[in-house]
């Protein structure tokens, strides 16, 4: 029965996961790399773990009872978790089991002292390290005590942080094995640990080690302050030698202690820096076999380093793929269309097929490549201008790079294209073309309905194909362009001029207010006319006050009411359904597949305004612009040369009116056609579920496009693959994508570089004037919302979807966004002060928290 219950640590590798666990199968996958040395030892395997489980009295219902449980409901999960470590402890070990224990014991020196360290099924993997989890015991010594720590071991997979962890990220109490490792201790000189890419930038070409004196438990506990070394290509670039004063040895009869550093040594370092370079060396060979940047825990011992454990990096952004080793600068595109949350594949794919530039993914987010706008002289400066009106911190991170004179290189500029920035040929100021654009776009729209309706099978994905091309037609419309151009140009001339001239701040902000044609803040306001013709029935509003699941639709009109309810949110619908929050991502759920989605929004409007309020909201915004042009021309005319200011300044004010509104009309067209391509997409679905080639229909949303394709062409799917991609999801969703990512792997945020704003002010981009305090409302999910008069949102990113939000705030804050987004856009023509891009807003400001948004300086106080 030995080979049933333990196994050498030298036969493990990554095949046997289940059998020996992450962290096992880890140490016998390094044992077998040449040149490193990896302290012997042998494992018990899952095999008694699953044993001792079926023994235990009851576990079954306990393990329910966990998994029931809130990940935030702590003392419930303290209480459980302790009563079933209790209970494995005190289970006792079978006799065959404890005997193939102690003769792997004997065989490697029974009088020994030995490293019990646990090592779980789901630990150490790509996407969940689980670092910390579970136990590690050290220095034990003789059967007995390696027995009971053996138990120790199994039961730690049930400690209070290793089942909230479970809980939180989806993960089975059922799901996880335990094997216990039981490993030759090693006495250190020093001990640390190797990050083969630095932890903090990402940057896959510099390794840090923390080193410090004795055992790494010192420096895992936090005991000391480790020395710091950083290295890249085979030199320490930088080192930090801290001041260790304490560190923990091993004790004659098993067990440890901390003791005091000799004066004389605290502050050597505790590694040479010829040791550093050579343990990073060890540790680039032990990453070149697992294929991904390493967390390695090592011992010096005699000058020899010895390696105790390796496990996957998980918080590193992945690096897009490429098919060359050129050096790359990367955008993040969710930055641009406020969407920062991880994409499933078949959005991924669509957004590129759909798209107007190359894209690569990571992480679940797309990039563009920036490498050739940054490496031409001529086209740099008006790309890093064009960053920098968007979002000043991208702009700074671009900067950033550059200053790295070797990191960039300088390109020839690529024939007969044009720079980036370049300003299009500019239009006359006329209403009409706008309304020709809305006209062309609404019938293309129509056009791709009527024709997709008879498409199936392969040849709907065909059909698709050419369609995208319509999209792409649509999309780089030149016309299109020059509106859409002209509006934002109007803006930055209205903003710098009258700054120029009158000292007045972003005039820009007011004059637009209330522009006609804006599509994302007239469907705010037609929700506010649905709630118009709720609130005079009580029943319907009592009735959608409870509602639980998307068929309350077909029960309004049994209500009082309710015909005329049901109508207006039909209406609404039709018009605006096909939005929701994340919409470029084709796989989001649609306000038309989910109308329960509007209900709470419905209702805060209901509460919060009186009837007529869309209509007059929109006179009072028309009103206070049409106050503001009047106040600017006439303090223009009074100036040197003020006729001619005037004229100009008028001229620009009309051409802002005429296209800033059809700035938010592009996007309503591409998400018109997402939801038609899902449709059908869908339907096709439905099909392959009903011949059993799928499971369900949304495991279409984890292929890619031409995935999907394969699969109704050939009726099979790879449901490994689907189930893959479905884990890959999930462990995308605890990432942060960066603005700005090179191929090295180096994630760079940027910063704010000012110096004109209170102590304690959190900097972010000035996008909507006027200053407001009120009540912060952290919201990252907007079906939470629950707003009352004066409450400023403070969320990650918002997209078109949250406008029908705006209507009740008194501001805005947002971590993710530019002058010219939608959040700010709309903002601007509510009349909301608004401050975007402040890093860790919803982190750093707490719900409730009365704050105060400096609209027109780009700064948030958190007062007393």
């Amino acid at each position: 029965m030995n080979e049933q219950y333990v196994l050498d640590l030298q036969e493990a590798d990554e095949t046997q996961m289940a059998v020996v666990g992450g962290k096992a199968a880890h140490l016998g996958g390094l044992s077998r790399i040449e040149g490193i040395r990896v302290p012997a030892g042998f494992c018990v395997t899952t095999t008694a773990f699953r044993q001792i489980m079926a023994e235990v009295p009851s576990i079954g219902d306990r393990l329910d009872h966990l998994s029931r449980l809130n990940p935030d409901d702590r003392e419930a999960i303290r209480a459980v978790s302790a009563e079933i470590r209790r209970t494995i402890e005190g289970a006792a070990i079978p006799d065959g089991m404890a005997a193939a224990i102690t003769r792997a014991l004997a065989r490697l020196g029974e009088r020994a002292a030995y490293a019990v360290r646990s090592s779980a099924t789901a630990e150490d993997l790509p996407t969940a390290s689980f670092a910390g989890q579970q136990d590690t015991y050290l220095n034990v010594v003789g059967p007995a005590a390696i027995l009971r720590h053996v138990s120790r071991c199994w039961a730690s997979l049930f400690t209070e942080r290793a089942v909230t962890y479970r809980l939180r990220n989806g993960i089975g109490h059922r799901n996880v094995d335990m094997a216990v490792i039981v490993q030759r201790m090693v006495f250190p000189d020093a001990a640390g640990i190797l990050f083969t890419a630095d932890p903090v930038t990402g940057n896959r070409k510099v390794a840090t080690v923390d080193a410090s004196f004795g055992l790494g438990e010192a420096l895992v506990s936090g005991l000391v302050t480790p020395d710091v070394f950083k290295v890249r290509d085979g030199e320490v670039i930088a080192k930090a030698v801290a001041a260790k004063k304490r560190a923990v040895h091993t004790l004659p009869d098993g067990g440890t202690a901390e003791v005091a550093i000799d004066p004389q040594r605290q502050e050597q370092p505790a590694l040479t820096d010829a040791q550093v370079v050579r343990l990073v060396q060890l540790g680039r060979r032990i990453e070149a076999q697992f294929g991904r940047p390493q967390d390695i825990e090592w011992c010096l011992v005699d000058d020899d380093f010895q390696i105790v454990q390796s496990r996957p990096i998980t918080t590193l952004f992945p690096i897009p793929e490429t098919d060359d080793r050129e050096i790359h600068v990367y955008l993040s595109v969710g930055h641009q269309q406020m969407m920062t949350d991880p994409m499933k594949p078949l959005g991924l794919s669509m957004w590129k097929l759909t798209a107007m530039a190359p894209m690569h993914e990571a992480g679940g987010r797309l990039f563009v490549d920036a490498t050739r706008h940054l490496a031409s002289p001529a086209g740099r400066a008006g790309f890093l201008e064009m960053a920098g009106r968007g979002d000043p911190l991208t702009r700074d991170a671009l900067e950033t790079v550059l200053d790295r004179h070797d990191f960039v290189p300088t390109l020839p500029e690529a024939p007969g294209r044009p720079p980036v920035g370049a300003v299009p040929t500019p239009i006359a100021t006329d209403p009409a073309i706008v309304t020709e654009l809305i006209e062309r776009s609404q019938a293309s729209i129509a056009a791709l309905r009527s024709e997709i309706r008879t498409k199936t099978g392969p040849a709907l994905f065909d059909f698709l194909l050419e369609a995208f091309q319509e999209h792409k037609r649509v999309l780089s419309d030149p016309l299109s362009m020059q509106a859409i151009m002209a509006g934002m140009e109007a803006t930055w001339w209205l903003n710098d001029r009258l700054q120029e001239w009158l000292g007045e701040r972003n005039p820009a902000d007011t004059l637009t207010l209330s522009a006609p044609g804006n599509i994302t803040s007239e469907m705010g306001l037609a929700l506010l006319d649905v709630a118009d013709v709720i609130r005079p029935h009580p029943e319907v509003v009592a009735f959608l006050r409870d509602v639980a699941d998307e068929g309350f639709l077909d029960e309004l009109p049994k209500l009082a009411g309710g015909s005329e309810a049901r109508d207006a949110i039909e209406a609404y619908l039709d018009r605006y359904g096909m939005r929701c929050v994340g919409e470029i991502d084709i796989t989001r759920p649609r306000w038309s597949e989910r109308p329960s989605t509007l209900v709470p929004l419905i209702l805060d409007d209901i509460k919060l305004f009186e009837s007529g309020a869309a209509a007059r909201r929109f006179e009072q915004g028309r009103q206070a612009a049409q106050k503001k042009e009047q106040d600017v021309l006439a303090r223009l005319r009074a100036l040197p040369d003020g006729k001619q200011k005037a004229d100009e300044t008028k001229r620009m004010i009309d051409r802002v009116r005429t296209f800033i509104g059809y700035r938010e009309y592009p996007k309503y067209g591409i998400v018109s056609r997402y939801f038609v391509y899902k449709q059908a997409l869908l339907e096709e679905a439905e099909r392959l579920v009903r011949t059993g080639v799928l499971t369900e229909k949304e495991d279409i949303f984890y292929l890619t496009f031409q995935e999907l394709h394969d699969v109704v062409r050939s009726n099979r799917a790879d449901d490994k693959l689907i189930q893959q991609r479905k884990d890959a999801f999930r462990s995308y969703q605890s990432l942060t994508p960066p603005r700005v990512l090179t191929s090295d792997g180096e994630a760079i945020t940027g910063a704010y570089r000012r110096d004109d704003v209170p102590t304690g002010a959190l900097i972010g981009i000035p996008v909507s004037a006027g200053t407001v305090e009120g009540r912060a409302r952290v919201i990252l999910d907007m079906a939470q919302a629950a707003l009352e008069p004066g409450d400023i949102l403070v969320t990650a990113y918002t997209d078109p979807s949250w406008t029908p939000l705006f209507v009740g705030l008194a501001g805005l804050v947002t971590e993710v966004g530019g002058a010219m987004t939608h959040g700010a856009v709309i903002a601007r023509e509510y009349g909301l002060p608004a401050v975007v891009g402040v890093l860790d807003a919803t982190r750093l400001i707490p719900d409730g928290q009365r704050i105060r948004v400096h609209g027109s300086d780009g700064y948030v106080e958190l007062l007393p």
